[in-house]
């Protein structure tokens, strides 16, 4: 399935783009994809591990991310740890 995955705060600078679109099923899948797509950025690898996910604006909490099925036009945020909370 087609959709949008959007970078915010440090993951934006660390992906050097706002979002960008990805084929994907699950959000596992649509994790994978920025992997393997950022293979050359360490910096949002790591900030990936650490990140918050919202799915079409809900959490995901702590959901398995390959039990989180995406459906067509899916958006995931991205969301780092923000200080202070």
């Amino acid at each position: 399935m087609s959709g949008t995955v959007r970078y915010w705060a440090a993951a934006k600078s660390a992906a050097g783009r706002a979002e960008e679109p990805f084929e994907a099923a699950t959000l596992a899948g649509a994790l994978e994809a920025v992997r393997a797509a950022h293979a050359d950025r360490p910096e949002l690898l790591r900030l990936l591990a650490v990140c918050s996910f919202l799915l079409d604006g809900e959490q995901t909490g702590g959901r398995e991310p390959a039990g989180v099925p995406l459906s067509a036009g899916w958006t995931v945020e991205v969301l780092p740890p923000f200080a202070g909370g």
